[in-house]
């Protein structure tokens, strides 16, 4: 065979197999932008729920701080030097312990000079008496006058009258021996000593004496809140239709927790509500009482309060990612049967044990959009994968319940 001819066969294979490798790659090609054109038809897969149904009771939160049942300023009654302290600073004290000692030497000198002028004016009745015993018979004789007699009638008055005297002058005395004593008048824990032994120390009114301490009793302890205007009116509407709910009446449950402390682990009980409202803040004042035997709760420390402040009722609840919002609205998507999309303007509630209360626009039949709420649109059509909502935990970490097709 010429070499010419091998030539012309070589080529003539060669463009055979460039062409069937052409041809596979455009099926190939063609293939592969059909599947991207399916994928890309079909709907986006969203997780969808159907809201919880609840009987929850709403709950009023208020800042309340801590106040002691019963407060005292110690102040000296005498004055005079301060000789001693029998306390140390911050301790608790019972009612009836001795806090300070005032010298007593200058009012036991005044006591025993009452007493004696207690024992003269006794003497001066005494014969007194004894003149009125010697007239009467003289009287009777007429060797003496009835003035005389009548005068010496009035010398008793008057002695006795001095006696009387310098009796309330021993009382006074003993009461003021008795004041350099300074005792406890309550149970509680007491302050710092505000002045040290060595000092003299005034007595008088409350702006002329001396504070030396103070005490505040530490169980039961209150705490103060002040509950708006319109929450109180909600309360008495309540109350009225006998729902015990609120700070409507002295006894309604009251629920505290500190500022450390998740929830509201601690019970107590409205003791008071005040008999007006305060006109500038529109508010009245409310106090709940707490056993505090521990000493947790301390005078001056803030707290979150809260009360009931709804009757029972079966809430809807959803997470708030399922819920949109846009400038007026708050919204959520609900997936229908076959996949479409709609959307429900919602009006919401407060928070229960991390799920929304949704008051109205959503059934608890409804499914409802909690993940992939961006990839859904209105009237669209989804692939809805559905989840079961748990009252704790995020709708990411619930199991999947069924996948519809």
């Amino acid at each position: 065979m010429p070499t010419s001819t091998c030539d012309s066969c070589r080529i003539g294979t060669l463009l055979a197999a460039f062409a069937l490798l052409a041809l596979g790659s455009g099926c190939d090609q063609g293939n592969s932008t059909q599947a991207q054109l399916q994928k890309k038809a079909a709907p986006p897969m969203v997780a969808v729920s159907q809201p919880l149904e609840r009987e929850i009771v709403e709950w009023d939160e208020y800042t309340g701080r801590f106040d002691a049942v019963e407060t005292v300023e110690i102040r000296a009654r005498v004055s005079g030097h301060l000789m001693e302290e029998l306390f140390k600073d911050g301790q608790r004290v019972k009612q009836g312990d001795l806090l300070f000692v005032i010298d007593r030497r200058p009012f036991e000198r005044a006591l025993e000079q009452a007493q004696a002028e207690l024992f003269a004016a006794n003497t001066k009745v005494e014969n007194a008496n004894l003149d009125i015993i010697r007239g009467r018979p003289l009287v009777e004789r007429k060797i003496i006058s009835d003035k005389t007699f009548d005068d010496r009638m009035s010398i008793v008055r008057d002695a006795q009258a001095t006696v009387k005297v310098a009796e309330a002058k021993v009382r006074s005395a003993e009461l003021d021996l008795s004041f350099t004593r300074i005792d406890s008048p309550i149970t509680g824990r007491i302050s710092r000593t505000l002045v040290t032994a060595g000092n003299w120390i005034s007595a008088g009114s409350v702006s002329g004496a001396t504070l030396l301490t103070t005490i505040v009793s530490e169980d039961p302890i209150y705490i103060y809140f002040d509950v708006s205007e319109n929450n109180y009116i909600k309360y008495r509407r309540l109350a009225e239709r006998g729902v015990a709910a609120g700070a409507a009446e002295p006894g309604a449950p009251v629920e505290i927790g500190l500022p450390d402390e998740r929830g509201f682990p601690h019970q107590a009980r409205l003791d008071f509500l005040d008999n007006r409202l305060d006109q500038g803040t529109a508010t009245l004042r409310a106090r709940a009482v707490i056993a505090n035997a521990a000493g947790l709760f301390s005078p001056g420390l803030f707290a979150r309060v809260r009360v009931t402040g709804t009757a029972p009722y079966s809430a809807v609840l959803l997470p708030d990612e399922a819920i949109g919002t846009d400038q007026t609205n708050k919204f959520v998507y609900v997936v229908g049967e076959d996949g479409s999309v709609a959307r429900r303007n919602i009006r919401l509630g407060p928070i229960h044990e991390g799920m929304r209360v949704v008051r109205e626009g959503v059934a608890a039949a409804d499914w409802v959009i909690v993940r992939g709420l961006q990839r859904a649109r209105p009237g669209g059509k989804v692939t809805p994968q559905r989840e079961r909502l748990l009252l704790s935990g995020t709708p990411a970490s619930r199991p999947i319940v069924k996948a519809q097709e």
